[in-house]
């Protein structure tokens, strides 16, 4: 038997918008697939990075977003929610530019973290507005894991990930690589 229907989500509905268990269904999806790429983006950065503080912050990291995969890989079960087809992409994906970020040095590797980390504490923000009081459970989940992306970003940050050459250039076009991973894996 499917879960019973949210109520108090996406109340300005418009014919043709998902349903509001729908809309709770793809932000399940969304949030495991971008948990996922993050784990994997992780993964590739510490297959390259040298030992020292930066891997070190990195693999504390890493460790929590471990940690938030684990609890949508539950809700996902919990709520029957199908993974994203997109999967096999974000894990190669994720894990190229993790490695490819920590190969041009510690500095563009949290140039990564702090463009990833950031778009995703926006789309939490979002979510969390659009959660009904239905659905309390979920978004504290959501502000719980928003609060270490921005722990992510402000790491980054802190690491000089501003320093980074081509910064700009590359947090930018990360962060809009995000922002498509986020629109695809909603819908797909």
């Amino acid at each position: 038997m499917p879960p019973e229907e949210p109520k108090a989500i996406a109340t300005h509905r418009l014919p043709g918008d998902p349903s509001p268990g729908e809309t709770v269904r793809r932000m399940i999806r969304v949030d495991h697939a971008g948990e996922f790429g993050a784990a994997r983006i992780y993964d590739g950065q510490l297959a390259v990075l040298r030992p020292g503080p930066g891997r070190d912050a990195v693999t504390k990291m890493a460790e929590q977003e471990r940690e938030h995969l684990a609890r949508f890989d539950d809700l996902m079960l919990e709520r029957r929610v199908r993974p994203t087809l997109l999967s096999p992409v974000w894990h190669a994906a994720g894990f190229a530019l993790g490695a490819a970020t920590a190969m041009m040095g510690e500095r563009a590797a949290m140039a990564c973290t702090v463009a990833v980390e950031g778009v995703i504490a926006e789309h939490y923000a979002r979510q969390s507005e659009e959660l009904g009081e239905d659905e309390t459970d979920l978004r504290a989940t959501v502000d719980e894991f928003r609060a270490d992306e921005i722990e992510h970003h402000d790491t980054g940050l802190a690491f000089g990930a501003e320093k980074a050459p081509g910064f700009e250039l590359m947090s930018g076009a990360i962060r809009a690589g995000t922002k498509l991973a986020i629109w695809l894996s909603t819908r797909a």
